[in-house]
């Protein structure tokens, strides 16, 4: 296969995948996404896509083929939105409403037929009807499919996330390629060179270097916990009613220390409060700052989510950093596509 690549993202959101692709070999036209808070980061920080603030449901087949242009190798990818499929909210009908994008992006394939599918999910989305529907599909229209749930910390990533990769092709078997290394990269090497912060503080030289304000009560508890430990470390006055109880007292994974020679657990979008998982700083008194979560998602530490003078907001960015297909995986994803297309650059 030989000829110029042309790849839209699908669910881009702030550009995660986009820039790995990119870094990987695979030049990115557009990105759809229908949060328009996406828009700003993506289209500054990758200069060659042009941002879509679009519902994914009401792409025609049309505007895909008019984005690919004439490359010789067009690349659907897409990261559906990986709520519906979680064990948070599966039992949720308007998280089952949302199991229809997962649809549209196969019949889009159907209606199209790129050279090259990538999608990317959480590992349950391969126990729904849905998502053996997407790879029939697939398979019906003559594609090679591969679908595995790989841990990105075996890929560079400083953060232990679980994720079901999908490639499907129509010009050549297509995998992700063997973990280049054994040695996860840990909390340490990402983050350990950033500016001390209180909680509470804003970096002056980089405003998504901020830390979210504890109460006092969190302070006090942040003080009394220990880099990898519990809450049962804490003195009893600090520990949460919730938690005396029997049904509570297995929930361990809150209001803890990450450790600094290990990956990260895996974040989520609540990643800056310190009671919302193992996302207390190892030795601050602390939860992760913004740009923290950023760079243990994979984004490169100059990667930029708001104007120069917009001050980040919590709630906004913590969406956009801990729903993003980290970088590294994304780059592993291009280096195969760009392998099989002749066109590796890195």
């Amino acid at each position: 296969m030989s000829g110029d690549i042309a790849c839209v993202d699908l669910f881009c959101g702030a550009g995660g995948l986009t820039h790995g692709l990119e870094a990987g070999g695979v030049p990115v036209v557009a990105g759809v996404d229908s949060d328009d808070a996406c828009r700003w980061p993506y289209e500054e920080n990758n200069l060659s896509a042009e941002f879509h603030a679009r519902d994914v449901a009401e792409l025609t087949a049309d505007e895909l083929t008019s984005w690919f242009g004439g490359a010789a190798l067009r690349v659907l990818a897409g990261c559906a939105p990986c709520q519906p499929f979680s064990s948070y909210t599966r039992r949720d009908k308007a998280g089952r409403d949302r199991w229809g994008l997962l649809s549209r992006f196969a019949q889009l394939v159907e209606a199209t037929h790129p050279e090259v599918v990538t999608m990317e999910n959480v590992p349950a989305v391969r126990k729904h009807g849905v998502f053996r529907h997407f790879v029939d599909c697939l398979q019906n229209c003559g594609y090679e499919v591969w679908h595995e749930v790989v841990d990105c910390a075996d890929y560079g990533l400083p953060q232990r996330r679980r994720r079901t990769v999908l490639l499907a092709s129509l010009v050549g078997p297509l995998r992700l390629p063997e973990p280049a290394s054994d040695t996860p990269a840990t909390v340490r090497t990402a983050i350990a060179g950033l500016p001390q912060l209180e909680q509470g503080e804003r970096d002056d030289d980089d405003p998504l270097h901020v830390a979210s304000r504890l109460s006092s009560l969190n302070l006090r508890r942040i003080q009394a916990s220990r880099a990898g430990g519990t809450w049962h470390d804490w003195p009893n006055d600090l520990i949460a009613d919730c938690h005396r109880r029997a049904t509570g007292a297995t929930y361990q994974s809150v209001y803890g220390r990450m450790r600094w020679d290990a990956p990260a657990p895996t974040l989520t979008t609540q990643f800056y409060g310190y009671g919302n998982g193992r996302f207390g700083h190892p030795e601050q008194d602390r939860g992760l700052s913004l740009r923290e979560g950023a760079i243990l998602q994979g984004f490169p530490s100059s990667y930029a989510f708001t104007p120069l003078g917009v001050h980040p907001q919590f709630k906004t960015l913590g969406r956009l950093i801990g729903n993003a297909v980290p970088y590294n995986l994304g780059y592993e994803i291009g280096w195969a596509i760009s392998a099989i297309s002749g066109h590796r650059t890195g």
